[in-house]
């Protein structure tokens, strides 16, 4: 599969690691530690040099209870991110994670390939036009319910059927208006628990017959950590394991706070396979 995604070809003949970049001070693993410009910046380059192929800028958490925060708010946050990292770092894909139309436009603006929407455009439908007038990348993902209350209790009769009816729904719907750069992600902690993601993970084979790029995002989330009672510090041993599983089930996409374990866990699974 290849995708053109606001002018930049992405082929997904090799599975790609997209590298999490929080702003926020209240990202649940690292909140803080990259919440200026200089601090930003050097990740990035710290990123690719180990090998990134997506770097994905997120300035909002959305963690279990957080709130929707308004598209202006998140701007004044997010903006002269956006600018640094178009202006020095030309050959690098990025994607924004954002649900707000006018932080998506002003990352595709300026030069951004991808827009991750947790929401998959629930929060602002003015969203998807701004992602057909791009013809930029569409990360749509499953969650049941909103950040404030979505792991209260969730459940489902099949969770892997619900998320698969979900995606055929909406690759369906737009698909019909002419996107179709599109890449699905269960969502592996949005209204699940911890069974609920295991048995995603388990069946994650399932989601290749939407013919779409798929995105496994676990690093370092309560799947791994509270499971093992240990700290989201202290589950890197877990992810790797977790990402390996993922990419012999098919992911074409290991979203990831540690870019060099993520890349070892590519080349061992690839070298076996």
């Amino acid at each position: 599969m290849t995708l053109n995604c606001n002018g930049k070809i992405i082929n997904f003949n090799t599975q790609k690691i997209m590298g999490i970049l929080n702003i926020s001070d209240n990202s649940f693993y690292d909140g803080g530690r990259y919440n200026s410009i200089d601090k930003a910046v050097s990740r990035v380059s710290e990123m690719i040099s180990q090998g990134v192929d997506i770097i994905d800028l997120g300035a909002v958490s959305s963690k279990p209870g957080s709130k929707i925060i308004k598209g202006e708010d998140e701007l004044k946050l997010v903006s002269k991110y956006i600018i640094e990292f178009s202006k020095n770092f030309n050959n690098t894909l990025f994607s924004i994670d954002t649900y707000n139309s006018e932080v998506a436009n002003f990352a595709l603006k300026n030069g951004f390939a991808i827009i991750n929407d947790i929401s998959s455009g629930k929060y602002d439908s003015n969203i998807i036009d701004v992602v057909k007038n791009y013809d930029a990348g569409y990360v749509i993902m499953h969650m049941k319910g909103d950040p404030d209350n979505m792991q209260k209790n969730p459940i489902y009769d099949n969770v892997v059927n619900s998320i698969s009816n979900f995606f055929i729904s909406k690759i369906d719907e737009l698909e019909r208006i002419n996107i179709k750069n599109i890449i699905i992600d269960p969502g592996f902690g949005f209204g699940k628990t911890i069974d609920h993601n295991f048995e995603i993970l388990s069946n994650l084979e399932k989601f290749k017959e939407l013919k779409k790029p798929l995105l496994a995002g676990m690093s370092r989330k309560s799947m791994i950590y509270k499971l093992l009672n240990i700290s989201p510090s202290d589950s890197l041993n877990g992810t790797s394991i977790l990402n390996t599983i993922a990419i012999d089930k098919g992911a074409d996409i290991l979203r990831v706070h540690d870019i060099s374990e993520a890349k070892e866990c590519l080349t061992l699974i690839n070298k076996l396979n």
